[in-house]
């Protein structure tokens, strides 16, 4: 029996819905402050849709292009001023930045208040110790989705491929927050198919076409597929050989359409939360 297709697009409709109708009952509108530098066209992609986003919420957007040859310097001077600004709730920070750019030092610059990325110190350890103001985007969509699809990690044996600070290690802190048992594997795992086999959960995020295949899925886990690459055809894909997987697991994410909208949809829940700790 094939798996139920988990469809995050039409989720992600109805969470913007949601964090849209509560927006209505601040006294001002959320303001997202995003900063691209270069011309990155896949960044320039990304970036259109959270602006496109914003609008569907009623939230503003204001946009800062910087050329490619920004210095260390002048973007941490913008970042600054951002953060003193009354109207911008959040600042996300276009990734990846120009090479000569310090990612680590401009993120660690965005104010804790206004770090909708949940990509802080300061968040991710509020995070490691169960007490959050923002949840991480990707994982908090993929945790949305299985609320809405009956899914309780309870009790449950969860595996996460990959160990990233933004999607691999604070999606195994939600699953056990959530009373899973979790297990984290990533490219020194040995015998990596005995692990992923034992998973009722199986959430991967690493990057590799076709890095899980059938035989390391057990009959009836529940597959969230996280990653987004391009197969030799060109076209979007996730680590799951989806077609051959669908036929073994329960629930099943597909890419595009799965993860990530729900990413972008959680990304203004969070703009949301920020807003009325801002007193909007």
């Amino acid at each position: 029996m094939a798996a139920t297709i988990i469809d995050g697009k039409a989720l992600a409709e109805k969470v913007k819905k949601r964090t849209a109708a509560a927006a209505e009952g601040l006294r001002r509108r959320p303001g997202l402050a995003v900063i691209l530098v270069g011309d990155d066209p896949a960044s320039r992609v990304y970036v259109n849709g959270k602006e496109r986003d914003c609008a569907q919420c009623g939230f503003l957007s204001f946009e800062h292009k910087l050329d490619a040859g920004t210095s260390q310097e002048e973007l941490l001077a913008l970042v600054d001023r951002l953060n003193r600004d009354d109207a911008v709730d959040g600042i996300l920070c276009q990734l990846p930045l120009p090479k000569h750019l310090d990612e680590e030092t401009v993120l660690n610059a965005i104010a804790p208040d206004k770090d909708v990325d949940c990509f802080h110190p300061v968040n991710v350890g509020r995070l490691s110790i169960g007490a959050p103001v923002f949840l991480p985007c990707t994982p908090a969509g993929v945790m949305e989705m299985l609320r809405e699809y009956g899914i309780s990690p309870a009790g449950k044996r969860c595996v996460v491929l990959g160990r990233s600070n933004i999607v691999g290690k604070p999606m195994a802190m939600l699953l056990t927050q959530a009373d899973g048992t979790v297990t984290v594997c990533h490219s020194r795992t040995p015998d990596l198919a005995a692990v992923t086999l034992e998973a009722d959960i199986l959430v991967s995020a690493v990057g590799r076409v076709g890095l899980v295949t059938a035989d390391m899925v057990k009959a009836g886990a529940v597959v969230i597929d996280v990653a987004m690459n391009r197969n030799a055809e060109g076209k979007l894909c996730g680590d799951v050989d989806y077609a051959a997987v669908a036929e073994k697991a329960s629930y099943i994410t597909p890419v595009p359409g799965g993860v990530g909208p729900m990413t972008r949809a959680m990304l203004m829940a969070n703009i949301l939360t920020a807003a009325r700790n801002h007193g909007a």
